[in-house]
């Protein structure tokens, strides 16, 4: 699996030991959006075009591999161009005139016609049955009868069959909604970083492949990957750690800031 485009940053100007205010005095770029690249929080910067441009010049400056890191934003963040849509009819009357008829007709005459193939099959397997049967063709005829059913029930549920199931998310998108000021610390994982730490008071949202949240009261309402996540409202401290649909707590010791 590719690092995320965040770590890769992050790790690269901390290999070569420089401060974010020198890449700052570097590229031009300011240091909020600097920290936004890291944190994957693309949503923070002025467009998805400026977005691609900070993301060019931050990597060619830690001498990373800048086209790699913009087209996996592109698949990963920026939103579908005009041209992937699906094109449009050159004459939207027409079209439209054509898909009420569709809608009026295709259901109808596809149940008629799946009736009647349905009942054609049963009729020639009972007649083969009386043919060849004898005195026995009545029981023949049902047997086969009940094999063409179960046939063209196979049919219809093969052509109904449910959609297949959404990919599993690959990452975290992890809301925190404060009632009161609270105090929150953040990190990707164990031994890394400290992505934030502070006092909330409004609605903060950090996105990553890996998350731990230490809070200093529960009066928070969590959200992961837009899912509401129990907790218990109070004043006690909690840590909590955050992967791709799956959540666990935090022991007192091991939390972020901790």
């Amino acid at each position: 699996m590719p690092q995320a485009i965040g770590d890769t940053l992050r790790e690269a100007r901390m290999r070569q030991k420089i401060d974010i205010t020198e890449i700052e005095s570097k590229t031009k770029i300011r240091a909020k959006y600097l920290r936004a690249m890291e944190n994957e929080e693309f949503d923070l910067l002025p467009g998805s075009t400026f977005a691609k441009s900070f993301l060019r010049t931050y990597a060619d400056a830690l001498g990373l591999d800048s086209h790699r890191l913009v087209e996996e934003y592109r698949s990963q963040y920026e939103p579908l161009a005009e041209s992937d849509l699906p094109p449009l009819s050159s004459q939207p009357g027409a079209r439209a005139r054509q898909r009420g008829r569709y809608d009026r007709r295709s259901p109808s005459r596809r149940g008629i016609v799946i009736a009647a193939v349905a009942v054609a099959v049963i009729g020639v397997l009972v007649l083969i049955g009386q043919l060849s049967g004898g005195g026995s063709g009545g029981k023949g005829a049902n047997t086969n009868a009940a094999q063409a059913t179960t046939t063209t029930k196979k049919k219809t549920t093969a052509a109904g069959a449910a959609p297949s199931k959404p990919a599993a998310p690959r990452r975290v998108v992890l809301k925190l909604t404060p009632a009161v000021a609270t105090y929150v610390c953040v990190d990707r994982g164990q031994g890394t970083p400290v992505a934030f730490e502070g006092t909330i008071s409004t609605s903060r949202t950090w996105r990553g492949r890996h998350l731990r949240v230490n809070l200093g009261k529960t009066s928070v309402v969590i959200t992961a990957n837009g899912r509401h996540v129990p907790l218990t409202v109070g004043p006690n401290p909690v840590g909590l750690d955050f992967t791709p649909g799956h959540h666990k707590n935090i022991p007192a010791g091991s939390r972020p800031c901790a």
